[in-house]
């Protein structure tokens, strides 16, 4: 081989330039993309216009990119590709519960309350009963188990993305099961929400014929000793948006009853129980 470049033999030309001496996983990896990108290249014939609009459209993406915005992990989401590495990295035996993306609105540190305490700040939003267990595979109570929850206000938005307007730490709260494995909190009925479409990514999706929005969901991270972690959301049921979730995180174990209570000014009641892997030794 004279290590000439070909159309026939792009691929096997440039990972030939791969030294042996590189590290094996990222070898892997990057045989493995370069193959897969060159066949996509191919077999789509691609145009040098085209090439040049994709190289466009990536630079815009890392160009609004900032300390409070990640594009590429908007494209990403959109793409599926989020959800897919998730899966893979994340099964899990029947009956327990799944995981879905963790979004980009986590943050660290919200207030730890006791049971049954209520986790909005600003009082708006239909108010909302959400309880049920965290078990083990066997169907019995995790003692222990820490529920970080969090979800966007009565006007879709996060705390963190309308500082001074919501308070710090609005619709977010830890909980700590006792001994009966039991959560309850209070909060309001998530709404639906469209994700960032005001760059390249939601430009991508008008393109595409779609719409940004995810349905209304209350993010779970249900984590316990000996157990693996879940990264998850509860989902309402009955929102339109079940079936076309822009991050294609929706997963119909994760869909919870939403039931109409009249217990004061709390209008909604939603039970889900969360279900536990153990750790896998070694």
């Amino acid at each position: 081989m004279t290590g000439h470049f070909s159309e026939d033999g792009s691929a096997e030309t440039v990972n030939d330039r791969i030294s042996a001496e590189a590290d094996a996983r990222l070898a892997e990896v990057m045989r493995a993309l370069v193959r897969h990108l060159h066949e996509f290249i191919k077999d789509v014939h691609l145009t040098q216009p085209e090439w040049e609009a994709a190289i466009g459209f990536l630079t815009r993406t890392g160009q609004i990119c900032d300390d409070t915005r990640q594009e590429f992990i908007l494209l990403s989401d959109v793409l599926g590709a989020s959800m897919l590495v998730d899966a893979i990295n994340n099964r899990r035996p029947q009956g327990a519960t799944e995981n879905t993306v963790l979004g980009p609105f986590h943050v660290d540190g919200a207030p730890r309350y006791e049971m049954g305490a209520d986790i909005s700040l600003e009082g708006g939003g239909e108010r909302c009963l959400f309880e049920g267990r965290v078990l083990d595979l066997d169907g019995r109570p995790i003692e222990g188990a820490v529920l970080d929850v969090w979800c966007d206000n009565e006007d879709g938005f996060y705390d963190v993305q309308q500082p001074g307007i919501q308070p710090a730490f609005n619709n977010r709260g830890v909980f700590t099961t006792g001994a009966d494995g039991r959560y309850r909190f209070r909060g309001i009925r998530p709404v639906s929400y469209p994700i960032p479409d005001d760059g390249p990514v939601g430009q991508l999706l008008g393109q595409l014929g779609r719409h940004p929005y995810r349905p209304a969901h209350m993010h779970f991270i249900v984590s316990a000793e000996g157990f693996e972690t879940v990264v998850t959301h509860t989902f309402v049921e009955g929102d339109g948006y079940l079936s076309s979730d822009a991050v294609f995180g929706v997963k119909s174990s994760l869909i919870a009853s939403f039931e109409p209570m009249d217990d004061g000014e709390t209008r909604w009641r939603s039970t889900f129980d969360f279900v536990l892997v153990p750790v896998t030794p070694g």
